[in-house]
Parts: C-alpha cells; structure tokens; sequence
C-alpha cells in the first residue's frame, strides 16, 4: 500500500497519549513487562522512563513525539509490514508514518516473543 500526505497527516496529529495505552495493554495480554516496553521505546527515540512521561502528559502528537525524538541509528534495519504497509518501501518524504509504523513494529515484535537482542537490532 502506498501513504499519502493524507495519511501522513492524519497520523502526525494523532496524541501520542491516546495511543500508548493500547500498546500497552497489547504487551501486557502477552505477558511483556513494561520495563521491556520502555526499553524498546528508549531504544528507538532516546526518551527514558522521566521524559516519555512528560510527553504523554504534554499530549503531545506523534509529529511532536518524534521531532523530539533522537531515533537510533540502527532504526533502519527495522524492515516488515505493519498494517499493509511496507516500511522499508515508505518513501522518506512520509517521515512521521515511516517512524510510526517502525515504532509499531518493534512492539509486534516484543508482543510475539522475540528476544530482546533481536528487537534491538544488536
């Protein structure tokens, strides 16, 4: 499937905040820690437990979320689909959707067990 700019901004407004809760409970039904949650997220944005609390609480949306954000350098090893779409075929331009669906990736995986090592591209 191909994003567009609509798309794209559709998700960019969307609160973080409104989001989290669902992956959560996702993990959770899966018996997923939320250290482990938390790990992926630092992992992939550089925010810790203190400034991931901050932003949610600010209401930030996903646009904010990841401007902020300080997005491994590793993050483009993140390949798969996620809700139909390819990442690594989401064209540069659609920046907040391609990190995004990166983000929700991690979390499926965390959700279906992988080990840690892998979900961390290490």
């Amino acid at each position: 499937m191909k994003v567009t700019t609509k798309k794209n901004e559709q998700v960019a407004n969307m609160v973080f905040a409104s989001i989290y809760p669902h992956y959560w409970n996702r993990l959770e039904k899966h018996g997923r820690t939320k250290e482990e949650f938390h790990q992926v997220i630092e992992w992939f944005t550089g925010y810790d437990e203190k400034k991931l609390q901050e932003l949610i609480d600010k209401k930030v949306t996903y646009k904010t979320f990841f401007q902020k954000a300080k997005i491994h350098p590793n993050a483009h090893m993140i390949k798969g689909v996620v809700c139909g779409y390819r990442i690594e075929e989401i064209e540069d331009e659609f920046e907040v959707y391609k990190q995004c669906r990166q983000m929700e990736k991690l979390i499926d995986e965390l959700a279906k067990g992988r080990k840690m090592e892998k979900i961390l591209r290490a």
